[in-house]
């Protein structure tokens, strides 16, 4: 059954000619609760502009040896603060260094929020770190998380890295607006994309997906639909139980030596 407030939030949405894509896709939060310091990490708080000069922030946190060097997109809600626990299992579990960044309208970050707007942030956070870092794309290894997939996937095709890690990533917005509301006609007022699924066959590099079978946000279908389509090499990693936020709590040592197992074969 439809709910009372689906049906009057929609509508309203329509009366007043809102798109559906700001509240159904983004939920920034401009307050960052944590940072790696709390966490006891070490970082440097950076901030960088954009080619059509929005400012944003980051976080850069340098690893335990390993050489490997990581970008991380985030999903579409809160900020780089809420991924302060999952940075230390990083840390402590791979010894990466990382860098991870707001998009647009998140956290610390100026401007307004859009699909082009985070690609354009993608592209910035990358040439910042080919700057500080000295590497090139190719180099450095992509991660993208649930929205944040989508995003690292559009990079992909335009700057090539070492290797694209996918955790809980979803085939396209549209799809999702499907499964989110199925009874309601969402799909023609959403114009954002975020098309994986006809993407990730162009792309020919290393690729890693990692879905929880019991994700209660993205179905994990999704994730292994996209596996399905990209080319070799690939590897696909079940995390059993686990659903959309605590993959990285739920997987335990498996998971993590799932992510160790493929960064060495690299």
């Amino acid at each position: 059954m439809i709910r009372l407030t689906a049906l009057i939030g929609i509508g309203i949405l329509l009366l007043t000619g809102c798109r559906v894509d700001r509240e159904f896709i983004f939920h920034p939060d401009r307050v960052i609760e944590a940072t790696p310091e709390s966490a006891g990490l070490a970082y440097e708080d950076v901030y960088f502009k954009t080619a059509d000069g929005v400012r944003l922030n980051g976080w850069f946190v340098p690893g335990t040896g390993s050489p490997e060097v990581m970008l991380w997109f985030h999903g579409n809600a809160g900020n780089i603060g809420d991924r302060v626990d999952n940075l230390r299992r990083f840390h402590d579990e791979l010894g990466v260094s990382v860098f991870i960044f707001d998009y647009r309208e998140y956290g610390r970050s100026e401007g307004s929020v859009s699909e082009e707007g985070t690609y354009r942030d993608a592209e910035a956070a990358l040439d910042y770190l080919k700057s500080r870092t000295g590497l090139p794309a190719a180099r450095v290894i992509y991660f993208g998380r649930s929205l944040g997939a989508a995003v690292a996937v559009e990079l992909a095709l335009k700057a090539p890295p070492r290797a694209l890690i996918l955790e809980s990533p979803m085939t396209s917005i549209r799809e999702m607006a499907r499964k989110v509301m199925p009874h309601l006609p969402v799909g023609f007022l959403i114009r954002t994309e975020y098309d994986s699924l006809s993407k990730i066959g162009k792309i020919h590099l290393p690729l890693f997906i990692l879905h929880g079978d019991s994700d209660d946000v993205v179905p994990f279908e999704q994730g292994r639909r996209l596996f399905e389509a990209a080319h070799p090499p690939k590897e696909f990693y079940r995390i059993p139980g686990a659903s959309h936020n605590d993959t990285y709590i739920v997987g335990g040592p498996p998971y993590w030596e799932a992510w160790r197992t493929f960064i060495r074969n690299l």
